[in-house]
């Protein structure tokens, strides 16, 4: 299994520990982290999504980010808009791509707090992978 990570540079502390974790865990696994796309933030994601796709190098992405409350309903906006894009993705290409973005509406220490959550958009990826190979058999 060759999978893709794509992860948010915002809130850079959080999200590359979630990207140490998602990467050690998919080794455990048994998946091969084939590459690793950085984007500014986590509204860029579902483009890097689909480009990622689009090489035909991965059978499938695991998506980082973290989006936390601000004052006004930007991160709403973003995570609503972010997560539906990805799914549209994931149908329109066929392949499994998880959501590995905490938010929104989140403190800093609960960002912290769900770092470790990014084994389970591994575990998400890998999962969809193994049952749409059986499908195939």
């Amino acid at each position: 299994m060759k999978i893709g990570i794509v992860v948010s540079e915002y809130n850079y502390d959080i999200t590359m520990m979630m990207l140490q974790r998602a990467t050690e865990h998919a080794e455990f696994l048994g998946a091969k982290v084939e590459k690793v796309l950085k984007v500014p933030g986590t509204f860029e994601i579902p483009l890097g999504v689909l480009k990622l796709l689009k090489t035909g190098k991965v059978d499938g992405v695991v998506t980082l980010g973290a989006v936390m409350q601000g004052e006004t309903d930007h991160d709403d906006i973003i995570m609503q808009n972010t997560a539906r894009k990805i799914m549209d993705i994931a149908v329109s290409e066929g392949k499994p791509v998880s959501l590995g973005i905490s938010g929104p509406g989140e403190t800093r220490l609960q960002a912290e707090a769900r770092i470790e959550m990014a084994k389970d958009a591994v575990e998400s990826v890998v999962k969809m992978l193994k049952r749409i190979d059986s499908l195939n058999q």
